[in-house]
Parts: structure tokens; C-alpha cells; sequence
């Protein structure tokens, strides 16, 4: 009986030497050369911690570059309406709105109502300000000087047939019907590059679209 459980004992002793030759890694709680997995929110011994972003968040910075491009569009027109005054043009709204959108300049070149679409750019920019009009803007620009025409035009051709100078009334009933302005009615570009150094220059693009 004795004999027996020597026996039994060492077949069992035989049988684990056996598995271990077979498999030398099992029962090791690690593998030689295999990294740590990684805990959320961790970083491997071998990466540097990555810094919290410092400075201006992404949205202070997109609405700090608005207001850049902001006060470009607005030195622009300014620039664009002295230059439109100069060449003897009659500036007659600035910057008129409605549901549709803006209007930057309206204006009498002689008898031809000349609707100006003022595009600004800095001289680093890659586009230029005669790119910036497309067919969708195109079109809107025609709707919104249709627009003027019918809403706007009566009260200051009341005042040119009254000899009147100065700011238009926001709105007015003319005695007369109104004519549409004789020279017709055109759209046109101009085009202000604002320069480092120097004068900013301005193109006008008369019947742009």
C-alpha cells in the first residue's frame, strides 16, 4: 500500500516537470520585456506629461480675429468712400441693411446709381478682394439693390429733384411717381489693399458683376 502511494506521488512529481519543460512561462504573473498597460489619464514612464494647453482658448481667439477683420471691413469702406467722393462721385448711403443682408456704399456716378461692394484685404493675404465675389454673392447683390431701388430710391430722388443735400429720411411719400435713376443701375467693386507701410491702395471696378 505504501509502495503504492510512493508510486502515485512520483508519477504526480513526473507529470509537473513534464508541463513545466513544456511551458517554462506559466504561472509567471509577467512576461519579460512587455509594458505596463496604460491607466487612463497616465502616462508611461518613458513620456514627458503632456502641459494644459496655455494662452487664449480656440473661441477667444476666433472672435479676436472677427473683430480684426471687423475693423479691416470697416477702415475699408472709409477708405473707399473717400476715394468714391473723390473721383466725383455722390455718396448716397453707407452700410444700409436689411433682412436680406448689407448694402456697403450706394451712390450716383452722373446719372447711373452705382451700388458698391467694398472688399478689404491685407497685403499678406493670399486671396484678393476681387476673388471674394462669387455667383451666390452675386446674385444677393442684385436682389438687394433691387431691394434699394424700391425702398430707398423715391426718397432721394425727392430730394435731388428738390435740390436737397444731407442724410435721406428713413422714409418718405414723393408727390410723383419715380423714375428709375437714367443712367440705369450698375454693381461695382472696390477693391482697398490695406499696406504696411504707406497708403492703402483702392481699385474701382466699375460693373464688377
Amino acid at each position: 500500500m505504501q509502495d503504492s502511494q510512493q508510486s502515485t506521488q512520483q508519477y504526480a512529481r513526473q507529470l509537473v516537470r513534464k508541463s513545466a519543460a513544456r511551458d517554462p512561462g506559466k504561472g509567471a504573473s509577467k512576461e519579460p520585456g512587455r509594458r505596463t498597460a496604460r491607466k487612463p489619464g497616465r502616462s508611461l514612464p518613458d513620456e514627458p506629461a503632456r502641459k494644459p494647453e496655455q494662452g487664449p482658448t480656440a473661441q477667444t481667439r476666433q472672435v479676436a480675429k472677427r473683430s480684426t477683420n471687423n475693423g479691416l471691413g470697416r477702415y475699408g469702406e472709409e477708405v473707399a468712400a473717400r476715394r468714391l467722393g473723390a473721383d466725383g462721385l455722390r455718396i448716397l448711403e453707407r452700410n444700409w441693411r436689411c433682412v436680406e443682408g448689407e448694402l456697403d456704399i450706394v451712390a450716383l456716378d452722373g446719372d447711373t446709381l452705382a451700388v458698391c461692394e467694398v472688399k478689404t484685404r491685407s497685403e499678406r493675404s493670399f486671396q484678393q478682394p476681387g476673388e471674394a465675389i462669387g455667383t451666390v454673392k452675386a446674385d444677393r447683390l442684385r436682389r438687394l439693390a433691387e431691394r434699394w431701388l424700391a425702398e430707398r430710391w423715391p426718397v432721394h430722388f425727392a430730394l435731388l429733384a428738390e435740390g436737397v443735400s444731407g442724410p435721406a429720411p428713413a422714409t418718405t411719400d414723393p408727390p410723383w411717381p419715380t423714375p428709375p435713376p437714367p443712367g440705369g443701375v450698375r454693381i461695382d467693386l472696390v477693391a482697398v489693399i490695406n499696406r504696411a507701410k504707406g497708403a492703402a491702395s483702392v481699385e474701382h471696378l466699375k460693373g464688377a458683376v
